[in-house]
């Protein structure tokens, strides 16, 4: 039976190089995939892992009905064995409906990839609806790991390094970003309850003591 199923987990778990990954093992199969993104750190019309594999994708646009596209494309003679979207937390909810309609109307496998939360812990909207739909929701078990080494959870957005808590929830850039730019770190979840990123927590340990420890 062809799922809708949906593989979530903080950035730099390696969810786009899984995408590219069953896009390979199916093509090589002779299966054709339609691949979906949205806002790739490649550039428009692209799927990239920061591993250096990039391959072509169709561009989602505001608006746009998913669903339709892959009627429209088959009905011209393309062909389409599955799907798969990557950053689909950036997709609409009613994009994600879409995608289950392929699943449900024109028996097609879709394979989604994309965070959960954003940098303040809040679902994004795309997300949400994959896991209210979702037949599966599959957890990577590749674990991304915050500054302390603990199993990063929470996606924290940066500016020279300093997390900010505020601005609009689709900002594009990446965890490589230099640190004068907007980028993104992943930390456990205590270190981002306490804003504490990597390059605060070396300020700190530079920082003296407040209490300091003396020899008797």
């Amino acid at each position: 039976m062809p799922e809708l199923v949906f593989f979530s987990g903080t950035m730099d778990c390696g969810k786009s190089t899984l995408a590219l990954q069953i896009e390979h093992n199916r093509s090589a199969r002779g299966l054709q995939g339609m691949i979906f993104s949205r806002d790739d750190r490649a550039g428009h019309g692209k799927l990239s892992s920061r591993l250096g594999l990039v391959t072509d994708a169709v561009e989602v646009e505001d608006g746009q009905d998913l669903y339709a596209y892959l009627v429209d494309h088959l009905s011209q003679g393309g062909r389409a064995d599955y799907v798969i979207a990557d950053e689909a937390q950036f997709l609409a909810p009613e994009q994600i409906d879409q995608l289950a309609r392929v699943v449900d109307d024109l028996g097609l496998d879709v394979y989604a990839f994309g965070i959960t939360t954003d940098f303040r812990s809040k679902l994004f909207p795309g997300s949400q609806r994959l896991v209210e739909l979702a037949d599966r929701v599959e957890v990577l078990q590749v674990e991304a790991l915050c500054w302390c080494g603990a199993r990063a959870t929470h996606n924290a957005r940066t500016i020279g390094g300093v997390m900010v808590v505020e601005g609009a929830q689709v900002v594009v850039g990446d965890v490589t970003r230099s640190a004068d730019e907007v980028g993104y770190e992943v930390l456990c979840r205590r270190h981002h309850r306490r804003r504490m990123t990597a390059a605060t927590a070396r300020a700190a340990a530079l920082s003296p003591d407040v209490l300091p420890v003396t020899s008797a």
